[in-house]
């Protein structure tokens, strides 16, 4: 099936971007980041669907409606990357290629955050390249598609 949609998926507290943490998080709203997937998307003849919750189940009701509907997903779990047994689950379940991609090198923070839920479902992640690692995100994920 080609529906040429993408799902971006963006956890808890991302909806603070721009002000929470800039240091680490950078200055980008979350809007800005939408932004930046969809014109990278269209320039590579996909398009998007992007939704951030901070509610969990929501997540993992977005992730399944994705089956049939979406080619592949793009997911920034935040602080569920290193809680979420069940939106780990739920990537497995839907069966799409997923990238996981985090703004900050979660490799170079406190302990707790050097361990994902996600990573072994990933065909890809991208960590610490700030918004820049969206579009890496989504040209890897392209790219895997086009080739498929």
């Amino acid at each position: 099936m080609t529906t040429g949609r993408l799902l971006i998926v963006h956890g808890p507290n991302l909806n603070l971007l721009g002000t929470r943490e800039p240091e680490i998080y950078g200055a980008e709203t979350l809007e800005d980041i939408n932004e930046l997937c969809r014109s990278t998307a269209a320039e590579l003849g996909f398009s998007v669907d992007a939704v951030q919750s901070n509610h969990e189940g929501e997540l993992v009701d977005a992730i399944q409606a994705a089956r049939g509907a979406q080619e592949g997903i793009v997911i920034n779990p935040a602080a569920y990357t290193h809680t979420s047994v069940a939106i780990a689950d739920a990537l497995k379940a839907v069966a799409l290629p997923v990238v996981e991609v985090h703004l900050s090198n979660v490799h170079a923070r406190e302990p707790f955050r050097q361990h994902s839920y996600v990573s072994p479902i990933a065909e890809a992640v991208f960590a610490g390249a700030g918004s820049t690692g969206y579009r890496f995100a989504i040209e890897y994920l392209a790219g895997l598609l086009k080739d498929s």
